[in-house]
């Protein structure tokens, strides 16, 4: 463990000008990027008493072998230059807005020619413009299916959309007045839009105006005796009125704003955020972050800005997180440069943005109200964090002790090999992290040169420790750019425990491996199935963890995270092959147009599925062609068994024996572990 003595900057070479500074742990990459208004008094904070530190400090400092900083001009720069590293380098040591639960919102997506509405869950993207979050999907189902009957714009799926136009008839909503079927050419994609538009102005708040311009329409279509008309616009306008109803009205004077409150403790704090739009409550949105030092309120208050609003798009001026920035920000306690962090969001917006704290009135209830959701998710985040954190500290511990590791084994790595009888043989690396799966870290393999599980183990693990060795080659090599800016590379960084999904051969086959690359600081140990045992490089008995102990919950979690991740691929390239293999044979078919029809199906299942009409829009296959190609992928009749020969009212038919493929293997008796083993307790 690196001693911050070892590293400290010389007394009085650190500048007291304001700058953002970056720690890097031995490997040379990137764990901690701050700012400071003077860089000199911030990071000889860090080289205090170690024991004085916050925990999360002291583990950062101790993790740590070297600081560095750049000088900038003004706040702002910093405050830029913070948000743009904290965004290339991903530090581990940062504080990380990860929702407390996945919230759909209503999505958008205007960066298409026939923009749909739709459920959208996971990371923002560009062109796509969102609104909510809700609290359930659900949520948003009702109210699309409210707000349709008065926008009637696209909801359906791109497949549905194009089989539509090949087919020249819409859907069920086209034909009940839910959807104004863009699709067979009832509106134009301008028209389309025009409704779309109005839907996204109606969502953002702009309600007064619609709910007037249609009152107008209703009246002059009663005046004109166009009374289907009238009764039509009525329904739209009772339609309108229940979705405002579902809205609370919180701020009577029709405000834009964000209201933000905190709740926390020495580690972490809990942050939910009202969004009100119109003076309505629109959506609401909680995050858990880590707290790496003993923060205040209102630097909370500006990790939050930074993190949240710092990547707003210029286009849409929507965020990374899917926020735009709104007219006042109120939150529970002002920044100390919080004319910096206002003139920032004025910018981003492209007006000007309040950043205050309500003291009266009903914004000031509406944020005490916030900060009663944070605190109650809070006390529901720590009692489950109380229980993961004990449970993953001693799964951790209890594996060092029984494999008799040097240090806890923080990152671990399982590889899994996948195959039927020596074909399609792939292979998938899973990663955990502090007993976490790390899914950005995954990687999948296709095994070209092993043709049993241990070959194809020993191949694997030589690509991904040659890949950990060339890149740590590259990182010491001066001329390495990438590597001196401290950018994470996929396979730079080894694991404490590697496992293999398997007994003795795979374990050896790994091992063997790894002494051939000369990698001697990575543990290895593979998890049989059959009795769970635990077996390791060189002994000629497993080790055997109890049945209810935490490390062996934590390795099979582990395999099978390994396992799934190995099958799915497996499955997706033998149907690619058995998809190849079946149009290797239709004549007419070369390989632009079997590479044209796999991209547009991707799997056998759904080219089965195709229509010689749907067959016919990819580029290049005529109707002889798809219909060749129909015949050649469907599924072959099956063939009534022959009467028997003595008399022709009796059929004879034979079941064949169940093999061992088709029974599940039994599980053995927990008890049943009379095999000789080291016993880990």
């Amino acid at each position: 463990m690196p001693d911050p003595s070892t590293y400290r900057p010389a007394v009085g070479s650190i500048p007291e000008s304001p700058g953002v500074y970056r720690f890097r742990d031995p490997g040379g990459r990137v764990i901690y990027v701050g700012k400071a208004k003077s860089l000199r008094q911030r990071l000889n904070s860090y080289f205090a008493d170690v024991a004085g530190l916050h925990p999360r400090t002291r583990q950062m400092v101790t993790t740590a072998a070297s600081v560095e900083w750049t000088v900038v001009g003004t706040e702002v720069e910093a405050l830029q230059l913070e948000y743009n590293w904290i965004k290339e380098f991903d530090p581990r040591f940062n504080v990380r807005y990860r929702d407390d639960k996945s919230y759909p919102s209503l999505a958008v997506t205007l960066n298409e020619e026939y923009p749909r509405l739709q459920v959208m869950r996971g990371p923002k993207k560009k062109g796509v413009r969102y609104f909510g979050p809700y609290a359930h999907a659900w949520a948003i189902r009702e109210t699309l299916d409210t707000l349709t009957r008065v926008f009637p714009a696209r909801t359906c799926s791109n497949g549905v959309f194009k089989r539509a136009g090949q087919i020249g008839r819409p859907c069920l909503l086209g034909y009940i007045g839910k959807c104004a079927a863009p699709c067979v050419g009832r509106v134009s994609a301008e028209e389309h839009r025009e409704i779309v538009d109005d839907f996204c102005d109606f969502m953002a708040g702009r309600t007064e105006q619609m709910v007037k311009r249609l009152e107008r329409e209703m009246a002059a279509a009663a005046e004109a005796m166009e009374y289907e008309k009238a009764a039509r616009l009525r329904d739209d306008l009772g339609a309108l009125r229940r979705a405002l109803e579902k809205q609370a009205v919180v701020l009577g004077d029709g405000t834009d704003a964000d209201v933000v409150a905190f709740a926390q403790d020495e580690l972490e704090a809990s942050v939910q955020v009202f969004h009100v739009r119109g003076g309505r409550v629109r959506g609401q949105r909680g995050w858990i972050v880590d707290k790496v030092e003993a923060v205040t309120t209102g630097e909370l208050v500006e990790q939050f800005l930074l993190q949240v609003y710092g990547g707003v798009d210029e286009q849409t001026g929507v965020g990374e997180a899917g926020e735009a920035v709104p007219r006042e920000v109120l939150v529970p306690e002002l920044p100390d440069d919080a004319d910096v962090y206002a003139d920032l969001l004025s910018e981003l917006r492209g007006s000007r943005v309040s950043l205050r704290v309500p003291q009266r009135g009903d914004k000031r209830a509406l944020l005490e109200t916030v900060e009663r959701n944070a605190k109650e998710a809070f006390a529901r985040h720590r009692v489950k964090r109380a229980s993961d954190l004990t449970a993953r500290s001693l799964a951790l511990s209890e594996l060092q002790e029984a494999l008799e590791l040097p240090d806890a084994p923080l990152r671990i790595e399982c590889i899994d090999v996948s195959h039927v009888q020596g074909t399609n043989v792939v292979a998938s690396m899973v990663v955990f992290e502090d007993g976490l799966a790390k899914k950005s870290d995954y990687r999948r393999f296709s095994v070209t040169n092993g043709t049993d599980d241990t070959a194809a183990m020993a191949e694997v693990v030589r690509r991904r420790f040659a890949r950990h060795l060339k890149e740590e080659a590259d990182r010491r090599d001066e001329q390495g750019v990438a590597a001196e800016e401290g950018r994470p590379r996929r396979f730079a960084y080894p694991p404490n425990l590697l496992v293999v999904d398997g007994g003795a051969p795979q374990v050896a086959a790994a091992a063997r491996s790894l002494d051939e690359l000369g990698v001697v600081d990575v543990a290895v140990c593979g998890l049989a199935k059959r009795m769970e045992e635990v077996w390791l490089p060189n002994e000629r008995d497993p080790v055997i963890l109890p049945r209810t102990s935490e490390a062996l919950y934590l390795l099979q979690r582990v395999r099978d995270e390994a396992h799934r991740f190995a099958i799915t691929y497996h499955r997706q390239k033998r149907s690619t092959g058995m998809l190849v293999s079946l149009l290797d044979d239709v004549p007419g078919l070369g390989e632009t147009r079997r590479k044209a029809l796999m991209k547009q199906f991707g799997s056998l299942k759904r080219l089965r599925a195709a229509t010689v009409e749907e067959l016919m829009a990819v580029p290049g296959i005529g109707r002889r062609t798809a219909e060749a190609v129909q015949a050649a992928v469907a599924e072959p009749a099956e063939t009534p068994p022959a009467p028997d020969a003595a008399s022709d009212d009796v059929v004879a038919t034979t079941t064949a024996p169940q093999g061992p493929a088709d029974r599940g293997t039994p599980r053995p008796d927990a008890g049943a572990t009379a095999e000789v083993g080291r016993v880990a307790s």
